[in-house]
């Protein structure tokens, strides 16, 4: 069969494409090196009938409605409030941080004036950044600030990153506010949910269409090769089809610029005899453990399974595709030297016509999921234009 497309990784960001350009005629095949769809969202029910989600937690959450509504095409979705805690000075204190965790760190008299001192600064806003208050004049609320930055932000962000928070990009560290209220939510967007029966169906039904063919365990790159002279990609010496593709931008190139650092994880799953195991669906250990958060699927999202949880614990490393252990880049680092090896792949890509990047890894962005299923949509409307 020939195709009109060819799309490299089956995860949340190829499946929308895949699915878009079979809804105009086109014929799509994707091809998967894991032997499994969706990517780092792949989900599954283990041998005691809890769903887990194998490469890290995932919610959905947004404020864009039209993603909202999108994802809805092929899925159930369920509401679901992530609440979160951050073991700070042995504690397991709400995060992101709020009014509540003020009041578990500091004796009543320190929290009641911290607070209002803080609503005085702050008038009218919900939440703030760390640097903010680092910044501030008042020498209490900067002493928050101080406190929690070497208990929490710096430590949590050596660890998951394997760098000091003054080598990443601010907005790393600014997607974790410091709110103004006792709001108990990770998330305060007006959609939050669960995909019923999982991500895996979600993205299961998004590629169930007669123009689209998968192929899994396949090693794309083996078969693409990229002729500088004409401009185009072409897979098995066929330089017809539009290539898409969604794994790491390096790696298509050969590294030929030098290889883009990422960050991996390695999980340590544990089945335990109990119905729970902590009090939220995830906890951060900034400091004092090697691994950097647990997760509880029976809360992730909450399955009622009496006398049986499951947790992973999650490390984190530095990508080597050829390790034993951190072989898969999950997050791109992003910072002032990696903006200027990545912008030298990406304009590389833009002399092969027949080429689109798509996707954390392809785009080299820490995207949200929502941000993911954004950009799918946005560029399959410009493809749709052209291919």
């Amino acid at each position: 069969m020939e195709f009109d497309v060819v799309i490299v990784g089956t995860g949340l960001a190829g499946s929308i494409l895949a699915r878009e350009l079979a809804e105009i005629g086109k014929r799509v095949l994707m091809l998967e090196r894991r032997a499994h769809i969706a990517g780092n969202t792949f989900d599954e029910v283990d041998e005691h009938g809890i769903l887990v989600q194998r490469y890290g937690p995932h919610t959905f959450h947004t404020n864009d409605r039209g993603v909202y509504e999108y994802l809805c095409r092929f899925v159930k979705m369920n509401p679901y409030k992530l609440t979160y805690r951050a073991i700070v000075k042995g504690i397991a204190v709400p995060c992101p941080f709020n009014f509540t965790s003020i009041r578990m760190l500091y004796d009543s008299e320190t929290a009641e004036d911290l607070i209002s001192r803080l609503l005085r600064a702050y008038p009218g806003q919900e939440k703030v950044t760390v640097f903010e208050l680092l910044e501030s004049d008042d020498d209490a609320i900067r002493g928050y600030a101080e406190m929690l930055f070497e208990e929490d932000f710096r430590p949590y962000t050596a660890k998951q990153w394997g760098r000091d928070p003054e080598e990443i990009d601010k907005s790393v560290i600014r997607r974790v506010p410091i709110l103004l209220n006792d709001r108990d939510s990770y998330f305060n967007d007006e959609f939050e949910c669960q995909p019923e029966g999982g991500f895996t169906a979600m993205v299961r039904n998004m590629v169930d269409h007669p123009l689209i063919s998968i192929r899994l365990q396949t090693d794309a790159l083996q078969d693409l090769e990229l002729d500088e002279e004409t401009g185009r990609v072409s897979y098995q010496k066929n330089s017809a089809p539009h290539i898409i593709y969604t794994g790491a931008l390096d790696e298509l190139f050969g590294w030929q610029f030098g290889a883009l650092p990422y960050r991996s994880l390695v999980f340590e799953w544990v089945s335990l005899p109990q119905s729970s195991f902590q009090e939220t669906a995830i906890v951060a250990y900034p400091k004092d453990a090697a691994f950097t958060r647990i997760t509880e699927y029976t809360k992730l999202p909450v399955q009622d399974i009496p006398g049986r949880t499951v947790i992973a614990k999650e490390y984190s490393l530095p990508y080597d595709k050829s390790a034993d252990q951190g072989n898969e880049p999950y997050y791109p680092i992003g910072n002032d030297q990696t903006q200027l090896l990545k912008e030298k792949y990406l304009q590389l890509a833009k002399e092969f016509s027949n080429l689109t990047l798509c996707g954390r890894l392809a785009d080299y962005q820490y995207y949200n999921m929502d941000n993911v299923v954004r950009r799918a949509l946005d560029v399959a409307e410009e493809l749709k234009g052209r291919i």
